[in-house]
């Protein structure tokens, strides 16, 4: 075996390894709740909706989790694992809003969480090989608040019928994830705000 193709297997290798397919699994997962979303009044698929989404957010935990444990963390699992997060919470927050179960002060609530995870993702991007901003405690409450918010919303009107103000359950998770996304977001500005402007001579 030559010694270029043992870096070409192993970083395939690296590549299908479990922890990476849960994410490339989260990635497939973004359309498919989105074209569920299409018809917010068929009740069925809103709960299809949630079953996927579910699934999804689950994986969340067990690729980290999975790598850590397994010693299988690489760069590209490094670089996907937020990309999916973020298409996942993103995607999920504009089809509910284009399906009218987030309006009023609720859309208020998705434009802070999505112009937050947008400064800071620009921010980690520009600050990589200056400074290292850790995921705190408070942010994986963030996402957790995030996902329980957003499940609430995803099953929306058919909810009322199991569990009766679940839709009202949902907008108050949402605003207590926006107040959180809002709380860390400025927690890594400051963090990072030392490190803005060097080297750039």
């Amino acid at each position: 075996m030559t010694e270029t193709a043992l870096p070409r297997r192993r970083r395939l290798r690296h590549a299908l390894a479990l922890p990476n397919l849960l994410t490339y699994g989260r990635l497939l997962a973004v359309p498919v709740v989105a074209a569920l979303l299409q018809s917010p009044n068929v009740h069925w698929m809103r709960w299809a909706a949630l079953a996927v989404f579910t699934v999804a957010a689950v994986t969340d935990f067990f690729d980290g989790y999975l790598a850590r444990i397994w010693k299988q963390q690489s760069p590209l699992g490094q670089m996907l694992d937020p990309i999916a997060d973020k298409l996942l919470v993103a995607t999920t927050l504009l089809m509910l809003a284009a399906n009218q179960t987030l309006d009023s002060w609720a859309l208020w609530a998705a434009i802070i969480i999505l112009c937050r995870e947008i400064l800071v993702s620009g921010l980690r991007e520009y600050l990589a090989e200056r400074a290292v901003l850790p995921v705190s405690a408070l942010a994986k409450w963030k996402t957790t608040s995030q996902l329980l918010a957003l499940g609430f919303l995803i099953v929306g009107p058919a909810g009322e019928t199991v569990l009766p103000g679940s839709l009202r359950i949902g907008w108050t998770l949402l605003w207590v994830a926006a107040a959180l996304t809002l709380y860390t977001g400025i927690d890594y500005l400051m963090a990072g705000w030392p490190h803005i402007g060097e080297d750039d001579d």
